[in-house]
């Protein structure tokens, strides 16, 4: 059977999250795309009521969409203990509002938090492990899924992901034991900017799939990777590291396609992309229903 696909409009964050764009009008937009649903970013709303809310759900349900995942960017690797403590509260919120607007087996996005300089690996390790631990019982409560993306940086952070290394965040995916409820938001882009393998990140990891992002990059003209490494490794989001249509860039989509496969995953697939426009958009659409009746059909 064929994979469900899922729109998040990359293109659109900035002016969704700061209220130059409603999240209605996205929603309109995206009626003229071939998409089974639309990802939702928690900076999208501007309330947690639940009537704010049930009007975004029926907005949705109206132009015929699904509501797979909510994007979420929490922090448990602040300093400040108080600021951990309010970060698993709001994740547990947003727990709450992803069953709302979702249902049950849709996805909510964690991750581990920022990469502060004073924290060091075993300390923010430790925080992470206990914040997940106190969530999973929320997701299992309201029967939501967990999905630790290998992140880059949340556009509105200081610092990049603390476990956006491929080791690093293997290290605490395979820490957390909970099967049904708790699992991988795949990014092969993230693993590229990471300066990582998205193959061999996959290989490490693809059991525990239960969502993925099927962006795309490719490098400017005249422009290698390893000129773009960091000292530390990484790429970071780079002005010669762009976003493109899914499937003409540097990720290999057959392979990660066929790798899915293998591991029989029926998740969703939601394409981040049109940077350029809802063509483009579009376009990685096509590409990702052709790459599905490819491998799961």
């Amino acid at each position: 059977m064929p994979l469900n696909i899922s729109a998040f409009p990359k293109c659109y964050l900035e002016e969704i999250a700061s209220g130059r764009m409603s999240v209605f009008e996205w929603i309109e937009m995206a009626k003229q795309l071939d998409a089974d649903g639309l990802e939702m970013y928690e900076g999208f709303f501007t309330s947690i009521e639940n009537g704010y809310l049930d009007c975004v759900g029926e907005a949705i349900q109206s132009a015929s969409f699904a509501m797979p995942m909510l994007c979420c960017s929490p922090d448990f690797t602040a300093p400040d203990a108080s600021k951990r403590k309010r970060e698993i509260e709001r994740e547990a919120h947003m727990i709450r509002i992803t069953r709302r607007l979702g249902g049950p087996r849709a996805v909510c996005r964690i991750l581990s938090g920022q990469a502060y300089p004073e924290v060091s690996w075993e300390q923010g390790r430790e925080w992470v492990i206990e914040a997940f631990h106190e969530l999973i019982p929320v997701a299992i409560e309201h029967d939501v899924v967990l999905g630790m993306e290998n992140h880059y940086k949340d556009g509105f952070w200081k610092y990049p992901e603390f476990a956006q290394k491929m080791d690093r965040f293997v290290n605490i995916v395979d820490s957390v034991f909970e099967l049904d409820h708790f699992g991988v938001q795949y990014d092969p882009s993230n693993a590229i900017v990471a300066g990582d393998d998205p193959l061999e990140l996959l290989r490490r990891v693809a059991g525990r799939v239960v969502s993925m992002h099927a962006s795309d990059r490719y490098l400017a003209e005249g422009t290698t990777l390893e000129q773009l490494r960091q000292t530390d490794g990484t790429l970071g989001y780079s002005a010669n590291l762009k976003h493109g249509v899914t499937g003409k860039g540097l990720n290999d989509y057959d392979t990660i396609f066929r790798i899915l496969a293998e591991h029989d995953y029926r998740g969703w697939v939601s394409i981040e992309d049109g940077m350029n426009g809802l063509d483009e958009m579009a376009e990685s659409l096509a590409f990702l229903r052709l790459m599905s009746d490819r491998y799961f059909s």
